[in-house]
């Protein structure tokens, strides 16, 4: 499995040599699609994978590298770190696939797998964030539909894209404890909803939603003068 994990990756190096990293994530985003008619659900490989059909697994890697990358990638800001961390996540995942019963999607599945890895490595490498968050504080105090939900004021980056910007946004985004990070990514990248965060990150909606609007204005006092150019 690593074996083709590793060709996967090596089939898109030369791509990844002609372009910016954003660039890049831009494109396996855009590579989001639906399952093309007659090509197996992923209910049907994950049946197989369970059965010990490793071509299956093969399938279901092919069909999400790139939303794996794209995340982790919004996670870490390294190309190579987000590649090895995709890897170890689908290892993972395959080893562990007799366990998934079917009561989410497989992606919400995997995409828990992912983001779990990807925090596990950021909290080795002491990776905390300036200021951490006492979900335990705010979750109490938001409500879905309340006059606390997050502002829907898309980050700065939705409308600009030079390479500063991005740059400035890479920076304050990588001084957010890494699951703030996480929901940002969701949120502003992914673009998930609500309920999907809280089923990947195994919390409440209000704990999202807290985390949520911590991370947007931390952010937004950190690219304040970004804001206010828009």
């Amino acid at each position: 499995m690593a074996q083709t994990l590793w060709s996967l990756k090596l089939c898109n190096e030369e791509e990844f040599a002609l372009n910016e990293v954003e660039t890049r994530a831009s494109k396996l985003e855009a590579g989001r699609s639906a399952i093309d008619a007659g090509e197996p659900d992923d209910d049907e490989l994950v049946k197989r994978c369970q059965a010990g059909d490793s071509s299956a697994f093969n399938d279901l890697v092919t069909r999400y590298r790139g939303k794996v990358f794209t995340m982790i990638y919004g996670m870490i800001q390294n190309e190579q770190d987000a590649w090895d961390l995709a890897q170890e996540g689908f290892l993972k995942a395959w080893k562990s696939i007799h366990r998934f019963k079917g009561e989410s999607s497989f992606y919400t599945w995997l995409y828990r797998i992912m983001t779990n890895v990807t925090i596990d490595s950021l909290r080795r490498k002491g990776i905390r964030g300036e200021a951490e968050f006492d979900d335990r504080i705010a979750a109490a105090d938001v409500e879905p539909g309340s006059r606390t939900t997050p502002s829907s004021v898309p980050l700065p980056h939705k409308k600009l894209e030079h390479r500063e910007i991005k740059q400035r946004i890479d920076e304050a985004i990588a001084k957010l404890s890494p699951e703030h990070r996480a929901v940002i990514v969701m949120k502003e990248i992914e673009d998930l909803q609500y309920s999907e965060i809280a089923d990947i990150l195994s919390c409440s909606l209000g704990t999202v939603m807290s985390r949520l609007f911590y991370a947007r204005r931390k952010l937004q006092s950190m690219l304040k003068d970004l804001y206010e150019t828009l």
